[in-house]
């Protein structure tokens, strides 16, 4: 029985992404998430999740991405395989990654305009089972249920500004 969705973000996302929309099956990225920047809303519930509990922020600061390949299934969608890393525990996942477009656009930097440069925009969804990952932490509820899910949805927007 599930009550409620919880929704997160991160901040701080750094990677590298390498695309050619004259060969999409190209795409590589990879990406770390500092996990410590883990936002729910909620402090006290975004602390909880920093613990050894969940992300274990301490031990574990960076969360990992990085592709194994990639399939064009439509004329802007892709399945993108790679090995996710979440608290030293490495496994793959398959990313359904839908390819916006490119465009120019200005870029300025201290008051001056550098630009234009070139962004592409990407969105990106998976579900992972938390618990393959070792964030097996969990409470019953009376009655029966569960407080969190195993299964998570991650949903991905990404910008890539080519350099």
């Amino acid at each position: 029985m599930m009550v409620t969705w919880v929704r997160g973000s991160f901040k701080n996302i750094e990677g590298e992404l390498e695309f050619d929309p004259g060969h999409p099956e190209t795409l590589a990225v990879e990406t770390t998430i500092d996990a410590r920047t883990c936002w729910s809303g909620e402090p006290a519930r975004d602390e909880h999740l920093r613990s050894a509990d969940f992300l274990h922020c301490e031990q574990y600061p960076a969360i990992r991405f990085a592709s194994t390949g990639a399939v064009q299934i439509g004329p802007v969608d892709y399945e993108v395989l790679g090995n996710l890393t979440i608290r030293a525990v490495t496994l793959p996942v398959v990313l359904e990654v839908r390819h916006l477009g490119i465009w120019q656009t200005p870029w300025w930097e201290d008051g001056v305009d550098k630009g234009p440069k070139e962004r592409a925009g990407f969105t990106a969804k998976t579900s992972i089972d938390r618990y393959d990952f070792g964030v097996d932490w969990n409470s019953e509820l009376p009655g029966g249920g569960i407080v969190v899910s195993r299964r998570i949805d991650i949903v991905l927007d990404v910008e890539g500004i080519r350099v």
